[in-house]
């Protein structure tokens, strides 16, 4: 072992010991349940109470969404967060790029929880809103591809997609706590309580959240499969420039293998259903808390199916786990919109939870699966980059679509088609890629790892 390898690590890039794999796990576990919570917390908020806060003068149909085109916005600048991020994580380290975005991301959460309202400062109100997700966005771009690199690059061989759920895990545990507390607030601080304050508390907790998540995140070693290209001085010089000119195609396949699950997920992480079940103007016109309690426990299901989807990938393969997915949510989404348009509590809930069967299955091996596609040298850009692409063309803007499409045809059955037609371009992307499970991720097999994993090609 050299002498500047961080101590616990062996020659073949695995932690030596159970007390690190723990530390990594735990820390990729806290860090990005933090990120989603901040990230998941805007969304809902987005969906109950920033139409009628910041865009009201719009009026009531076109405030809400504008208020779910701010939630869109961010997956915008999402690919920024991953260009910078995967410029950085490759030519500096995965760890130091974690720093930054939950600082960044806390930051702009605990911000959003002293905003002033239109009725207070008028215009500048939505500008400083709008402006502050786009601050989240950057930094939920360049958070996802760390996170799941640190994960798998410290896992061993035959448990990559299980450590690789780890850090998945982090957004049914942050969509839990955000529904979670705002759930609380609203049986704190019911109906005109909850728009004046309650809405805000949640959000000024972040800053709380963000130090927990700094103190664990600095204690964790930085990723083998870095410092051994770190010692060798094999970083890429311009990582985004090799990885577009030798892997766009992949690129773009991995996208689509994200923007399906990621399409249907956003139905209730972009706020979509709470909105839809507790509108009084709607159809159903359910009691807040009680929607954000159904939300929460989905997030449980959602937790529990992220785990063994990610335990799955290590017994069956990555792309076998993703196709049973595919097929349960497929299953689930034509369900869906029956149940919730039942008006039973009971009926909304069993909906959400059954679709979590597919999201989970979808979510848990896709850490492992992405850092498998792309040599060690363009990892960070590469699945940083396939991961923003794919929530701008699944969940970016899922509410916004889910919303006109009710409004212009007054039936939800137009939603139904829009999540299949997703998902069935998720399953046809993920068809097309070879399983890789288990491939060696060190720089010594960068020859291995150049050959394409698309079904058909032999090189890229």
């Amino acid at each position: 072992m050299s002498r500047s390898q961080p101590q616990g690590f062996t020659p073949t890039g695995t932690i030596s010991t159970p007390k690190d794999r723990r530390r990594v796990v735990f820390a990729t576990v806290v860090g990005t349940t933090v990120e989603w919570y901040d990230f998941f917390l805007y969304a809902s908020a987005a969906g109950l109470v920033f139409g009628q806060l910041f865009f009201a003068p719009a009026g009531p149909g076109i405030a809400q969404i504008l208020s779910f085109l701010t939630v869109g916005l961010s997956f915008l600048f999402r690919p920024l967060g991953a260009f910078l991020a995967g410029h950085l994580g490759d030519k500096y380290g995965r760890r130091v790029v974690l720093m930054l975005t939950l600082i960044m991301m806390g930051a702009s959460t605990t911000l959003i929880g002293v905003l002033p309202t239109y009725e207070v400062i008028g215009v500048a109100a939505p500008v400083l809103l709008i402006l502050l997700r786009v601050l989240q966005g950057i930094s939920a771009g360049g958070e996802w591809g760390g996170a799941v690199l640190m994960a798998v690059e410290h896992a061993p061989k035959t448990k990559r997609s299980l450590f690789g759920a780890s850090p998945q895990l982090g957004v049914p545990l942050g969509l839990l706590l955000a529904s979670g507390m705002l759930g609380l607030m609203a049986v704190i601080a019911p109906g005109d309580a909850f728009f004046a304050w309650g809405w805000r508390v949640p959000f000024l907790l972040s800053f709380v959240l963000i130090l927990v998540g700094y103190y664990v995140r600095k204690k964790v070693e930085e990723s083998p499969v870095f410092v051994e290209l770190a010692e060798r001085k094999e970083q890429t010089r311009m990582p985004i420039v090799q990885l577009f000119r030798k892997h766009s195609l992949l690129v773009i396949i991995a996208a689509f293998v994200f923007a399906g699950n990621n399409a249907v997920g956003y139905m209730t992480t972009g706020g979509y259903i709470q909105r839809y079940a507790t509108n009084p103007d709607g159809p159903l016109g359910l009691a807040t808390a009680d929607v954000l309690g159904a939300v929460t426990l989905s997030a449980i299901t959602w937790l529990i199916f992220t785990w063994l989807g990610g335990w799955l990938g290590d017994k069956i393969g990555r792309r076998n786990t993703y196709i049973i997915g595919w097929l349960l949510m497929l299953v689930a989404i034509v369900a869906l919109f029956p149940l919730v348009n039942s008006g039973s509590i009971v009926l909304l809930t069993i909906g959400l939870m059954l679709l979590t069967v597919g999201l989970g299955l979808t979510y848990g091996p896709q850490a492992a699966l992405y850092a498998e596609l792309f040599p060690a040298s363009i990892r960070f850009s590469g699945v940083s980059i396939a991961y923003a692409l794919g929530a701008i063309l699944g969940g970016a803007f899922a509410p916004t679509i889910a919303t006109a499409l009710v409004d212009a045809t007054g039936t939800t059955v137009s939603v139904t088609v829009y999540l299949a037609v997703m998902a069935v371009l998720g399953l046809v992307a993920t068809m097309l890629l070879r399983d890789r499970s288990g491939i060696p991720l060190g720089p010594d097999h960068e020859a291995e790892q150049e050959v394409s994993p698309i079904r058909g090609l032999s090189k890229v």
